[in-house]
């Protein structure tokens, strides 16, 4: 099978591996992006979400086949300086605790914010819902999220 092209963080790469491969492992092995984690390979936590299309997917379930020629966005790309403001909002909060899931949760809210920019607390809980932080940090997450929304206003 011929090698495919796959757009990550705005470039692409040529990727000789079978159309089944997760996405996870191209980034993290091949293209060399540990951003995206490794956290329970079954879609359930949400580590590894990153975003195709501007949706957040779970790399460990998407298959190269899947992804196509959308683009994808890892926590690499949301910002090269990491100015975005959900970036911002989660340090100004302290949001992290042990920070394995952060990256994660910060494309999910990325996503929630692109869609929504003014969420409710109820909308915050039902779009991150999907996306588990042991440490339990799930209030300093909508708190981020609201200054980053009301920071992007400003703008």
């Amino acid at each position: 099978m011929p090698p495919q092209q796959l757009k990550v963080n705005n470039t692409i790469h040529t990727i000789d591996v079978a159309p089944d491969t997760p996405l996870l492992w191209i980034l993290r092995d091949i293209l060399d992006l540990k951003g995206t984690k490794y956290g329970c390979g079954i879609g359930s936590c949400g580590a590894c979400t990153v975003l195709i299309s501007g949706r957040p997917a779970r790399a460990c379930q998407t298959r190269l086949d899947e992804v196509g020629t959308n683009p994808v966005t890892t926590i690499e790309g949301l910002s090269l300086d990491g100015t975005h403001p959900v970036q911002l909002a989660w340090q100004q909060v302290d949001v992290a605790q042990c920070g394995y899931c952060q990256a994660g949760q910060i494309m999910a809210a990325s996503a929630l914010l692109a869609s929504n920019p003014h969420p409710t607390d109820a909308q915050i809980d039902a779009a991150m819902s999907s996306n588990i932080c042991r440490c339990g940090t799930y209030p300093r997450i909508r708190q981020a999220i609201h200054q980053a929304a009301e920071s992007a206003a400003k703008k």
